[in-house]
Protein backbone atom coordinates (compact mmCIF):
# COMPACT_ATOMS: atom_id res chain seq x y z
CA UNK A 1 0.00 0.00 0.00
CA UNK A 2 1.43 3.34 -1.00
CA UNK A 3 1.26 6.05 1.53
CA UNK A 4 0.97 9.46 0.04
CA UNK A 5 2.41 12.27 2.07
CA UNK A 6 0.36 15.38 1.92
CA UNK A 7 2.11 18.69 2.12
CA UNK A 8 0.93 20.98 4.88
CA UNK A 9 -1.76 23.39 3.87
CA UNK A 10 -0.62 26.98 3.47
CA UNK A 11 -1.89 29.26 6.20
CA UNK A 12 -5.26 30.73 5.45
CA UNK A 13 -5.32 34.42 4.75
CA UNK A 14 -7.60 36.37 7.03
CA UNK A 15 -10.91 36.92 5.34
CA UNK A 16 -12.59 40.28 5.07
CA UNK A 17 -14.81 39.16 7.94
CA UNK A 18 -11.81 39.12 10.28
CA UNK A 19 -10.83 42.69 9.53
CA UNK A 20 -10.93 45.73 11.79
CA UNK A 21 -14.17 46.99 10.24
CA UNK A 22 -16.07 43.90 11.37
CA UNK A 23 -14.54 44.04 14.85
CA UNK A 24 -15.80 47.62 15.05
CA UNK A 25 -19.30 46.47 14.15
CA UNK A 26 -19.19 43.71 16.77
CA UNK A 27 -18.04 46.01 19.58
CA UNK A 28 -20.73 48.50 18.55
CA UNK A 29 -23.38 45.77 18.90
CA UNK A 30 -22.17 45.02 22.42
CA UNK A 31 -21.88 48.74 23.25
CA UNK A 32 -25.55 49.19 22.31
CA UNK A 33 -26.50 47.11 25.33
CA UNK A 34 -24.68 49.31 27.84
CA UNK A 35 -25.52 52.66 26.21
CA UNK A 36 -29.19 51.79 26.00
CA UNK A 37 -29.10 49.66 29.14
CA UNK A 38 -28.19 52.56 31.42
CA UNK A 39 -31.27 54.44 30.24
CA UNK A 40 -33.57 51.42 30.29
CA UNK A 41 -32.42 50.22 33.72
CA UNK A 42 -32.85 53.69 35.22
CA UNK A 43 -36.35 54.17 33.82
CA UNK A 44 -37.36 50.62 34.72
CA UNK A 45 -36.26 51.18 38.32
CA UNK A 46 -38.28 54.39 38.53
CA UNK A 47 -41.30 52.67 36.99
CA UNK A 48 -41.37 50.08 39.79
CA UNK A 49 -41.16 52.77 42.45
CA UNK A 50 -37.46 52.79 43.36
CA UNK A 51 -35.93 56.01 44.69
CA UNK A 52 -33.49 58.25 42.83
CA UNK A 53 -30.81 57.16 45.31
CA UNK A 54 -31.36 53.52 44.29
CA UNK A 55 -31.23 54.54 40.64
CA UNK A 56 -27.87 56.19 41.30
CA UNK A 57 -26.58 52.98 42.86
CA UNK A 58 -27.78 51.02 39.82
CA UNK A 59 -25.87 53.29 37.45
CA UNK A 60 -22.75 52.95 39.62
CA UNK A 61 -23.08 49.15 39.46
CA UNK A 62 -22.45 49.26 35.68
CA UNK A 63 -18.93 50.57 36.39
CA UNK A 64 -18.04 49.21 39.84
CA UNK A 65 -17.08 45.61 38.98
CA UNK A 66 -15.40 46.60 35.68
CA UNK A 67 -13.32 49.04 37.73
CA UNK A 68 -12.14 46.16 39.95
CA UNK A 69 -11.79 43.46 37.28
CA UNK A 70 -10.56 45.14 34.10
CA UNK A 71 -6.84 44.71 34.83
CA UNK A 72 -7.34 41.00 35.52
CA UNK A 73 -9.39 40.70 32.33
CA UNK A 74 -6.59 42.33 30.35
CA UNK A 75 -4.04 39.89 31.75
CA UNK A 76 -6.24 36.91 30.88
CA UNK A 77 -6.67 38.19 27.32
CA UNK A 78 -2.89 38.66 27.00
CA UNK A 79 -2.40 35.07 28.21
CA UNK A 80 -5.10 33.10 26.37
CA UNK A 81 -5.95 35.32 23.42
CA UNK A 82 -9.13 37.16 22.44
CA UNK A 83 -11.51 34.42 21.27
CA UNK A 84 -12.73 32.86 24.51
CA UNK A 85 -12.99 36.16 26.44
CA UNK A 86 -14.92 37.78 23.57
CA UNK A 87 -17.29 34.82 23.30
CA UNK A 88 -17.90 34.74 27.07
CA UNK A 89 -18.32 38.52 27.22
CA UNK A 90 -20.89 38.63 24.43
CA UNK A 91 -22.87 35.78 26.03
CA UNK A 92 -22.74 37.47 29.45
CA UNK A 93 -23.94 40.77 27.98
CA UNK A 94 -26.79 39.04 26.17
CA UNK A 95 -27.83 37.33 29.41
CA UNK A 96 -27.70 40.64 31.26
CA UNK A 97 -29.93 42.38 28.74
CA UNK A 98 -32.43 39.50 28.68
CA UNK A 99 -32.96 39.24 32.45
CA UNK A 100 -35.18 42.37 32.75
CA UNK A 101 -37.09 41.25 29.66
CA UNK A 102 -38.34 38.30 31.75
CA UNK A 103 -38.12 39.46 35.35
CA UNK A 104 -38.24 43.04 36.60
CA UNK A 105 -37.47 44.02 40.16
CA UNK A 106 -34.48 45.65 41.83
CA UNK A 107 -32.55 42.38 42.11
CA UNK A 108 -33.02 41.63 38.41
CA UNK A 109 -31.89 45.13 37.45
CA UNK A 110 -28.76 44.84 39.62
CA UNK A 111 -27.87 41.48 38.04
CA UNK A 112 -28.49 43.00 34.62
CA UNK A 113 -26.19 45.95 35.34
CA UNK A 114 -23.45 43.64 36.65
CA UNK A 115 -23.57 41.32 33.62
CA UNK A 116 -23.76 44.09 31.02
CA UNK A 117 -20.97 46.09 32.68
CA UNK A 118 -18.58 43.14 32.96
CA UNK A 119 -19.38 41.78 29.51
CA UNK A 120 -18.96 45.12 27.77
CA UNK A 121 -15.68 45.82 29.57
CA UNK A 122 -14.12 42.46 28.64
CA UNK A 123 -15.29 42.59 25.03
CA UNK A 124 -13.96 46.11 24.51
CA UNK A 125 -10.51 45.35 25.99
CA UNK A 126 -10.17 42.29 23.74
CA UNK A 127 -11.16 44.24 20.63
CA UNK A 128 -8.80 47.09 21.49
CA UNK A 129 -5.93 44.62 21.57
CA UNK A 130 -6.82 43.39 18.10
CA UNK A 131 -7.23 46.90 16.70
CA UNK A 132 -3.74 47.80 17.94
CA UNK A 133 -1.98 45.45 15.51
CA UNK A 134 -0.18 46.70 12.45
CA UNK A 135 1.77 49.83 11.60
CA UNK A 136 1.33 53.14 13.40
CA UNK A 137 -0.84 54.42 10.56
CA UNK A 138 -3.02 51.29 10.63
CA UNK A 139 -3.39 51.51 14.41
CA UNK A 140 -4.55 55.13 14.26
CA UNK A 141 -7.00 54.25 11.48
CA UNK A 142 -8.36 51.25 13.39
CA UNK A 143 -8.79 53.17 16.64
CA UNK A 144 -10.49 56.01 14.75
CA UNK A 145 -13.00 53.54 13.31
CA UNK A 146 -13.51 52.02 16.76
CA UNK A 147 -14.14 55.41 18.36
CA UNK A 148 -16.56 56.38 15.60
CA UNK A 149 -18.57 53.20 16.12
CA UNK A 150 -18.71 53.70 19.89
CA UNK A 151 -19.82 57.31 19.43
CA UNK A 152 -22.50 56.21 16.97
CA UNK A 153 -23.92 53.58 19.32
CA UNK A 154 -23.69 56.03 22.20
CA UNK A 155 -25.85 58.44 20.22
CA UNK A 156 -28.49 56.01 18.92
CA UNK A 157 -28.80 53.41 21.70
CA UNK A 158 -30.39 55.69 24.33
CA UNK A 159 -32.78 56.96 21.67
CA UNK A 160 -33.73 53.40 20.70
CA UNK A 161 -34.22 52.46 24.35
CA UNK A 162 -36.47 55.43 25.02
CA UNK A 163 -38.63 54.94 21.93
CA UNK A 164 -38.92 51.19 22.58
CA UNK A 165 -40.03 51.78 26.17
CA UNK A 166 -42.65 54.33 25.10
CA UNK A 167 -44.14 52.27 22.26
CA UNK A 168 -43.39 48.62 23.15
CA UNK A 169 -42.89 48.54 26.91
CA UNK A 170 -39.96 47.64 29.11
CA UNK A 171 -39.93 43.91 28.42
CA UNK A 172 -39.66 44.34 24.65
CA UNK A 173 -37.15 47.18 25.04
CA UNK A 174 -34.72 44.95 26.95
CA UNK A 175 -35.30 42.13 24.45
CA UNK A 176 -34.30 44.50 21.63
CA UNK A 177 -31.16 45.55 23.53
CA UNK A 178 -30.22 41.87 23.80
CA UNK A 179 -30.24 41.45 20.00
CA UNK A 180 -26.98 43.41 19.66
CA UNK A 181 -24.74 41.26 21.88
CA UNK A 182 -26.51 38.10 20.65
CA UNK A 183 -25.50 39.04 17.11
CA UNK A 184 -21.99 39.66 18.41
CA UNK A 185 -21.89 36.09 19.79
CA UNK A 186 -22.58 34.77 16.30
CA UNK A 187 -19.96 37.09 14.82
CA UNK A 188 -17.29 35.97 17.29
CA UNK A 189 -18.03 32.30 16.54
CA UNK A 190 -17.70 33.06 12.82
CA UNK A 191 -14.27 34.64 13.50
CA UNK A 192 -13.06 31.78 15.71
CA UNK A 193 -10.18 30.51 13.56
CA UNK A 194 -8.84 33.99 12.87
CA UNK A 195 -9.03 35.13 16.48
CA UNK A 196 -7.24 31.96 17.63
CA UNK A 197 -4.55 32.46 14.98
CA UNK A 198 -4.07 36.07 16.04
CA UNK A 199 -2.79 35.14 19.49
CA UNK A 200 0.93 34.70 20.05
CA UNK A 201 2.14 35.04 23.62
CA UNK A 202 5.15 37.26 24.05
CA UNK A 203 8.02 35.73 26.04
CA UNK A 204 8.01 36.50 29.75
CA UNK A 205 11.07 36.90 31.93
CA UNK A 206 11.43 33.86 34.15
CA UNK A 207 11.15 34.52 37.87
CA UNK A 208 9.94 38.07 37.39
CA UNK A 209 6.33 38.67 38.26
CA UNK A 210 4.66 41.56 36.50
CA UNK A 211 2.32 43.93 38.29
CA UNK A 212 0.21 46.96 37.57
CA UNK A 213 2.84 49.02 39.40
CA UNK A 214 5.25 48.29 36.52
CA UNK A 215 2.89 49.97 34.08
CA UNK A 216 2.08 52.89 36.36
CA UNK A 217 5.79 53.54 36.98
CA UNK A 218 6.53 54.08 33.27
CA UNK A 219 6.67 57.82 32.55
CA UNK A 220 5.26 57.48 29.05
CA UNK A 221 2.26 55.48 30.28
CA UNK A 222 1.78 57.73 33.32
CA UNK A 223 1.18 60.69 31.04
CA UNK A 224 -1.29 58.79 28.90
CA UNK A 225 -3.24 57.56 31.94
CA UNK A 226 -3.35 61.04 33.52
CA UNK A 227 -4.48 62.74 30.31
CA UNK A 228 -7.02 60.02 29.66
CA UNK A 229 -8.49 60.28 33.17
CA UNK A 230 -8.77 64.07 32.97
CA UNK A 231 -10.39 64.08 29.55
CA UNK A 232 -12.75 61.26 30.48
CA UNK A 233 -13.55 63.07 33.73
CA UNK A 234 -14.38 66.19 31.73
CA UNK A 235 -16.72 64.10 29.56
CA UNK A 236 -18.48 62.67 32.64
CA UNK A 237 -18.61 66.09 34.29
CA UNK A 238 -20.40 67.57 31.30
CA UNK A 239 -22.98 64.78 31.34
CA UNK A 240 -23.47 65.23 35.10
CA UNK A 241 -23.54 69.01 35.59
CA UNK A 242 -25.33 70.19 32.44
CA UNK A 243 -28.75 68.74 33.45
CA UNK A 244 -28.42 70.28 36.93
CA UNK A 245 -27.22 73.59 35.48
CA UNK A 246 -30.07 73.54 32.94
CA UNK A 247 -32.71 73.00 35.61
CA UNK A 248 -31.17 75.81 37.64
CA UNK A 249 -31.60 78.32 34.79
CA UNK A 250 -35.13 77.14 33.99
CA UNK A 251 -34.60 74.95 30.91
CA UNK A 252 -37.03 72.16 30.11
CA UNK A 253 -36.02 68.49 30.05
CA UNK A 254 -36.36 68.44 26.25
CA UNK A 255 -34.07 71.45 25.88
CA UNK A 256 -31.48 69.91 28.19
CA UNK A 257 -31.65 66.71 26.13
CA UNK A 258 -31.03 68.69 22.94
CA UNK A 259 -27.97 70.38 24.48
CA UNK A 260 -26.52 67.02 25.54
CA UNK A 261 -27.35 65.53 22.12
CA UNK A 262 -25.36 68.31 20.43
CA UNK A 263 -22.34 67.10 22.41
CA UNK A 264 -22.92 63.48 21.32
CA UNK A 265 -23.40 64.54 17.70
CA UNK A 266 -20.08 66.40 17.78
CA UNK A 267 -18.23 63.27 18.94
CA UNK A 268 -19.58 61.43 15.89
CA UNK A 269 -18.72 64.28 13.51
CA UNK A 270 -15.13 64.69 14.70
CA UNK A 271 -14.46 60.97 14.48
CA UNK A 272 -15.58 60.91 10.86
CA UNK A 273 -12.81 63.37 10.02
CA UNK A 274 -10.17 62.07 12.45
CA UNK A 275 -8.30 59.93 9.88
CA UNK A 276 -7.65 63.09 7.86
CA UNK A 277 -6.75 65.19 10.91
CA UNK A 278 -4.33 62.57 12.22
CA UNK A 279 -2.30 62.71 9.03
CA UNK A 280 -1.27 66.27 9.90
CA UNK A 281 -1.32 66.40 13.73
CA UNK A 282 0.65 64.07 15.96
CA UNK A 283 -1.22 62.26 18.79
CA UNK A 284 0.09 64.29 21.75
CA UNK A 285 -0.30 67.56 19.85
CA UNK A 286 -3.96 66.70 19.22
CA UNK A 287 -4.47 65.76 22.88
CA UNK A 288 -2.94 69.05 24.07
CA UNK A 289 -5.11 71.08 21.70
CA UNK A 290 -8.19 69.24 22.98
CA UNK A 291 -7.23 69.88 26.61
CA UNK A 292 -6.72 73.59 25.96
CA UNK A 293 -10.04 73.97 24.12
CA UNK A 294 -11.91 72.01 26.79
CA UNK A 295 -10.33 74.15 29.53
CA UNK A 296 -11.54 77.35 27.86
CA UNK A 297 -14.98 75.84 27.30
CA UNK A 298 -15.51 74.87 30.93
CA UNK A 299 -14.31 78.25 32.18
CA UNK A 300 -16.89 80.22 30.13
CA UNK A 301 -19.78 77.72 30.03
CA UNK A 302 -21.64 78.78 33.22
CA UNK A 303 -21.72 82.46 32.13
CA UNK A 304 -24.28 81.75 29.40
CA UNK A 305 -27.95 80.79 29.50
CA UNK A 306 -29.10 81.14 25.88
CA UNK A 307 -30.00 77.73 24.44
CA UNK A 308 -28.20 78.21 21.12
CA UNK A 309 -25.06 79.36 22.91
CA UNK A 310 -25.13 76.34 25.23
CA UNK A 311 -25.71 74.03 22.26
CA UNK A 312 -22.73 75.58 20.49
CA UNK A 313 -20.48 75.26 23.54
CA UNK A 314 -21.56 71.64 24.04
CA UNK A 315 -20.90 70.90 20.38
CA UNK A 316 -17.42 72.47 20.55
CA UNK A 317 -16.67 70.53 23.73
CA UNK A 318 -17.78 67.33 21.99
CA UNK A 319 -15.39 68.06 19.11
CA UNK A 320 -12.49 68.52 21.54
CA UNK A 321 -13.13 65.56 23.83
CA UNK A 322 -14.26 63.25 21.02
CA UNK A 323 -10.99 63.72 19.13
CA UNK A 324 -8.69 62.17 21.74
CA UNK A 325 -9.70 58.53 22.27
CA UNK A 326 -7.97 57.05 19.18
CA UNK A 327 -4.73 58.83 20.09
CA UNK A 328 -4.94 57.54 23.67
CA UNK A 329 -5.45 53.95 22.55
CA UNK A 330 -2.64 54.14 19.99
CA UNK A 331 -0.23 55.61 22.57
CA UNK A 332 -1.09 52.88 25.08
CA UNK A 333 -0.46 50.20 22.45
CA UNK A 334 2.81 51.88 21.47
CA UNK A 335 4.28 52.25 24.96
CA UNK A 336 2.95 49.09 26.67
CA UNK A 337 5.57 46.38 27.30
CA UNK A 338 5.48 43.46 24.84
CA UNK A 339 2.69 41.02 25.63
CA UNK A 340 0.96 43.42 28.07
CA UNK A 341 -1.06 45.68 25.78
CA UNK A 342 -4.43 44.29 26.89
CA UNK A 343 -3.35 44.70 30.52
CA UNK A 344 -2.56 48.37 29.79
CA UNK A 345 -6.01 48.75 28.22
CA UNK A 346 -7.41 47.11 31.35
CA UNK A 347 -5.66 49.66 33.59
CA UNK A 348 -7.11 52.43 31.45
CA UNK A 349 -10.58 50.89 31.70
CA UNK A 350 -10.23 50.56 35.47
CA UNK A 351 -9.29 54.22 35.84
CA UNK A 352 -12.18 55.33 33.62
CA UNK A 353 -14.68 53.27 35.58
CA UNK A 354 -13.28 54.63 38.84
CA UNK A 355 -13.93 58.10 37.47
CA UNK A 356 -17.49 57.19 36.50
CA UNK A 357 -18.18 55.87 40.00
CA UNK A 358 -16.45 58.59 42.03
CA UNK A 359 -17.05 61.80 40.09
CA UNK A 360 -20.86 61.93 40.41
CA UNK A 361 -20.58 61.22 44.15
CA UNK A 362 -17.81 63.76 44.73
CA UNK A 363 -19.32 66.47 42.54
CA UNK A 364 -22.74 65.84 44.03
CA UNK A 365 -21.33 66.46 47.49
CA UNK A 366 -19.33 69.51 46.41
CA UNK A 367 -22.23 70.96 44.45
CA UNK A 368 -24.51 70.76 47.47
CA UNK A 369 -22.58 73.52 49.25
CA UNK A 370 -20.49 75.14 46.48
CA UNK A 371 -23.10 75.34 43.75
CA UNK A 372 -22.78 74.17 40.15
CA UNK A 373 -20.70 76.96 38.63
CA UNK A 374 -17.48 76.14 40.58
CA UNK A 375 -17.68 72.55 39.28
CA UNK A 376 -17.22 73.84 35.72
CA UNK A 377 -14.22 75.88 36.81
CA UNK A 378 -12.72 73.06 38.86
CA UNK A 379 -12.84 70.82 35.79
CA UNK A 380 -11.27 73.52 33.63
CA UNK A 381 -8.43 74.07 36.11
CA UNK A 382 -7.81 70.31 36.33
CA UNK A 383 -7.48 70.11 32.54
CA UNK A 384 -5.08 73.07 32.53
CA UNK A 385 -2.91 71.42 35.20
CA UNK A 386 -2.97 68.16 33.22
CA UNK A 387 -1.92 70.03 30.09
CA UNK A 388 1.06 71.48 31.96
CA UNK A 389 2.01 68.13 33.52
CA UNK A 390 2.07 66.39 30.11
CA UNK A 391 3.72 69.30 28.29
CA UNK A 392 6.83 67.24 27.41
CA UNK A 393 4.88 64.15 26.36
CA UNK A 394 5.70 63.04 22.85
CA UNK A 395 9.25 64.36 23.00
CA UNK A 396 10.67 61.13 24.43
CA UNK A 397 12.19 58.63 21.96
CA UNK A 398 9.86 55.87 20.76
CA UNK A 399 10.09 52.49 22.54
CA UNK A 400 12.65 50.07 21.18
CA UNK A 401 10.08 47.43 20.40
CA UNK A 402 7.62 49.31 18.20
CA UNK A 403 6.09 46.19 16.75
CA UNK A 404 2.56 45.79 18.05
CA UNK A 405 2.17 42.62 20.06
CA UNK A 406 -0.49 40.23 18.91
CA UNK A 407 -3.14 38.85 21.19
Amino acid sequence: MRIFKTSPKPPRKPSAFAGPAVLCVLVMLVHFSISGGRVAVSLAALSIGRSTFEVGILIAVFATLPMLCSVKAGRIIDRIGPFRPMRAAAILTTFGALIPAIWQDLTALIISAVCIGLGHMTFQIAVQGQMGQGTDEEKMRNFSWLSLCLATSGFFAPLLAGISIDYLGYHFAFALLALGPLSAVLGVLRMRSHLLAAHAKAPRHEGKKSSVRDLLSMKSLQRVFIANMLLSGAWDTHMFVVPIFGVGIGLSATTIGVIISSFALATVVIRVFLPIIQRHIRPWRLIHIAMALATLNFMVYPFFSEVWTLMTLSFLLGLALGSTQPSMLALLQQHAPPGRASEAFGVRMSLLNASQVSLPLAFGALGSFMGIMPLFWLTGVSLAVGRWFTRNAGSEPPPRNTEAPTH
